[in-house]
């Protein structure tokens, strides 16, 4: 629903896309959204407004459609499995170079980083993308600088992010980015967000 905020953050979802790659950011910014006196919108898209079958069966469906989206702050683009068949089609490809130019801060997650590529986004630009996918990422655009330390880069317009869980700590670099460190750090504490990986 719209708060009627001037910062307006939107999450592509499409056929494919790796189910963290779109629910943790999404649980970091819609937390953000019901606890900041910015009051952002985050909504959620799809090409059509139809509803989507991510990566690993969950289905998920969208505030919105393409068509109805309007403009955004901030762009959030997915990995996934569907991002290939994206990386490979003309007309999506031409509608990310459109979005990319009424769109503030382009940012992707995990292989989402393939499709911005794909659309030249990436030309010349470090960036970063899912530890298995460099050799791809390179073969779309070898001028692409990878990053394979680091979990975000940002490199001003363009935010890309390392593999599925890097979506978490790109988004939280997002709010302390959009409004404070401080009210990242609310955030971080407010998921419990504390990773210290068992093994």
């Amino acid at each position: 629903m719209s708060t009627g905020s001037a910062l307006r953050v939107g999450i592509f979802v499409f056929d494919g896309a790796e189910e963290l790659d779109v629910v943790g950011p999404y649980e970091v910014l819609t937390w953000w959204a019901a606890h900041s006196d910015l009051h952002p919108d985050v909504v959620t898209f799809s090409a059509d407004g139809n509803g989507v079958r991510c990566a690993k069966g969950l289905n998920l469906v969208p505030d919105l459609a393409v068509e109805d989206v309007g403009p955004l702050h901030v762009l959030v683009y997915p990995g996934g499995q569907g991002t290939r068949a994206l990386a490979r089609d003309s007309e999506h490809l031409a509608w990310v170079r459109a979005m990319r130019v009424s769109t503030p801060l382009v940012t992707s997650v995990c292989t989402g980083a393939l499709v911005l590529a794909a659309a030249g986004l990436l030309a010349g630009r470090p960036a970063t993308t899912h530890r298995d996918a460099y050799d791809e990422l390179a073969g779309i655009d070898p001028s692409v600088l990878p990053d394979t330390e680091a979990r975000f880069v940002d490199d001003g317009d363009v935010i890309t992010s390392a593999g599925v869980s890097a979506g978490i700590d790109m988004a939280l670099h997002l709010v302390a980015r959009l409004e404070s460190v401080e009210m990242a750090r609310r955030v971080r504490r407010g998921i419990q967000y504390d990773p210290a990986p068992p093994v």
